[in-house]
């Protein structure tokens, strides 16, 4: 998580919503990571999740990214879960509990849906705090 979190910080430094992702082979090498690059890109879909999902692919030449682990500092949001169903994620780590855009625990919960495609393991809550804490700040500050 303290990887995601760096990528978090960097996110925020440059003006984007402060979330950061890491893929874990399933050895727990590090193959990816990324921040946030909604606003750089001008692409919606920039979310930290689906950079590091798209180069940790990219870098095994595989789109499954089976047997491996995404670390994201926020509950991903329905987009995510549903790409991490797609890249059939073996493992689900998050920090940051996500009431209103989450898909996980909160929303359409897409992974207890009987028609999900592939379900992760999923562990929420980890550095709960420092990753909550990270975003109220972003948005305060923004807030001025």
């Amino acid at each position: 998580m303290q990887a995601a979190l760096d990528e978090a910080r960097a996110a925020a430094a440059r003006g984007e919503v402060p979330v950061g992702a890491v893929v874990l082979a399933p050895d727990g090498t590090e193959l990816a990571r990324a921040a946030n690059a909604v606003e750089a890109t001008h692409d919606a879909s920039g979310h930290a999740e689906l950079i590091a999902m798209r180069a940790a692919a990219s870098r095994l030449g595989n789109s499954r990214l089976a047997g491996c682990t995404l670390v994201v500092t926020l509950e991903p949001c329905a987009m995510c879960a549903g790409a991490c169903s797609h890249f059939r994620i073996a493992r689900l780590i998050f920090g940051a509990y996500d009431p209103k855009g989450g898909a996980v625990e909160h929303g359409p919960t897409l992974f207890r849906q009987p028609r999900c495609l592939h379900r992760p393991m999923v562990i929420g809550g980890v550095r709960e705090q420092e990753c909550a804490a990270l975003l109220r700040s972003f948005f305060a500050a923004r807030r001025g």
